[in-house]
């Protein structure tokens, strides 16, 4: 089992990681009859795209003596109706000024991202929209 999940009442629910005990609560967004004080489910799995970039950039990293740490993303979801889903997800990758990266590592970064397992995981009709912001030389 991967986690437990339990309605809080109030548009809300809290999910527990089994192995680990750590949580995250959501909200509903406010769009969707709730105060968006909190991860919304869809916010999760756009959230959940990048975190999985950037886990497996971390491992490629590792192998290929690659300096990622202090890289960031900024994440934007947007969303379609009939039926409401995330049409796009749209993400800005930020990569540290400590290391230029060569055309052949920059290469193989952005093909990581296009190939995260959660990438692969969400539907082939949702807009998966990737930029990426280089040191300079």
């Amino acid at each position: 089992m991967t986690a437990t999940i339990v309605y809080d009442g109030a548009l809300r629910t809290t999910a527990t990681h089994v192995k680990s005990g750590t949580s995250i609560e959501t909200d509903a967004p406010p769009d969707n009859k709730g105060k968006g004080e909190r991860f919304s489910p869809t916010d999760l799995v756009a959230t959940a795209l990048a975190t999985c970039i950037l886990t497996t950039l971390g491992i490629a990293a590792h192998v290929h003596d690659l300096d990622i740490d202090g890289a960031t993303c900024d994440v934007t979801k947007i969303m379609a109706s009939d039926p409401r889903r995330i049409s796009e997800i749209v993400l800005v990758f930020r990569f540290p000024h400590s290391k230029p990266f060569t055309d052949k590592q920059k290469l193989k970064i952005e093909h990581i991202a296009n190939t995260c397992p959660v990438f692969y995981s969400l539907h082939p009709d949702m807009v998966k929209t990737m930029s990426f912001i280089w040191p300079e030389a």
